[in-house]
């Protein structure tokens, strides 16, 4: 599995490889902010993407609508300090598969990934209910 982590913090990116290689996954590429995120998908192939909300040129959830945007559909964790319902809520809306608000464990982001890709992840997000 091919994972990409989106955190503008150099610290939250090493925590959440950290948690990654606990639980077994080694591909792991990084990208400080939405705009390198999106670069990123773009170029390569990814199976899962952890992304953060709050980043200095482009937002997470801006990165993860112009993902959807252009028909890419890999999973993305939203991973995020908004943990207001409503912000959630529109995380799902816009495409996200699953979030996690920190902080967080090692154990809370291997579940979630476990859920997120054995969930029918990749289904099409016109499904995602309204509030």
């Amino acid at each position: 599995m091919k994972v990409l982590i989106v955190d503008d913090s150099a610290v939250m990116r090493k925590m959440l490889m950290d948690a990654l290689l606990k639980a077994g996954i080694t591909n792991i590429g990084q990208a400080p902010d939405g705009r390198e995120a999106v670069d990123a998908v773009l170029e390569d192939k990814y199976d899962l993407v952890l992304m953060d909300w709050n980043m200095p040129r482009m937002t997470g959830i801006e990165a993860l609508r112009e993902i959807r945007s252009k028909g890419i559909y890999v999973p993305v964790i939203m991973v995020s300090t908004e943990s207001e319902k409503s912000r959630i809520l529109e995380a799902l809306k816009a495409g996200a598969n699953n979030y996690i608000v920190k902080p967080f464990t090692a154990e809370i982001i291997a579940e979630k990934i476990k859920d997120t890709m054995s969930s029918g992840a990749r289904k099409k997000f016109s499904d995602i209910p309204s509030e």
